[in-house]
């Protein structure tokens, strides 16, 4: 396992290997510039990494985690920067056809929620997390701003429930933009 430095790439990673779905973790010390500004890369001179590059049968993706704590569960915050969508459309291209970039939300909660809050959940290391995905392009046609300021963008709740899922088998068919993929993933759901 990679070292991490944020508990929520930890814990994904974690999920992702008692999941067994086969991952590439993106070591940001060793992240790669590109050498010219190209039509591919958006024009970019370089790229802001993405975390993790996942396998699946049918589609692959350059995944983003996004860690946020749940302080309300009717208030999912859902913004990210301008730049990680820039660069993660960017990075896409460069991948190829065979690859599709994806915001990964996880939602932490100090205790277990609710069954019925979310469809997926799970602990690590004692924090339980709820995660959910969405292609960075289905974000990008809603996206709104958030602040120009920050340059920061989100979507309204309404349209983050209707293009996100919760990140599972589904997910790597094609994050919530294809059919579902013949990984069997089992969701886990653990109890104290």
């Amino acid at each position: 396992m990679a070292q991490r430095r944020h508990h929520y790439e930890a814990a994904f990673e974690g999920y992702l290997r008692r999941q067994r779905i086969p991952y590439v973790a993106v070591d940001e010390a060793k992240k790669s510039l590109v050498p010219r500004p190209s039509a591919a890369a958006g024009g970019l001179g370089s790229l802001k990494s993405f975390d993790f590059v996942l396998y699946g049968q049918g589609s692959n993706l350059l995944a983003e985690v996004k860690g946020r704590r749940v302080a309300s569960p009717r208030r999912l915050e859902r913004w990210v920067t301008l730049d990680d969508v820039e660069s993660l459309r960017a990075w896409e291209s460069l991948f190829g056809p065979q690859f599709e970039a994806c915001f990964i939300f996880m939602y932490l909660h100090e205790t277990q929620p609710a069954d019925a809050l979310f469809e997926e959940l799970f602990d690590h290391e004692g924090r339980w997390y709820a995660l959910r995905a969405v292609s960075v392009r289905r974000y990008q046609a809603a996206m709104r701003v958030r602040s120009e300021r920050w340059r920061t963008v989100d979507l309204e709740p309404r349209v983050f429930e209707r293009l996100s899922e919760p990140f599972s088998a589904r997910s790597l068919g094609g994050c919530g933009d294809a059919p579902p993929a013949l990984l069997p993933l089992a969701v886990e759901r653990r109890r104290p």
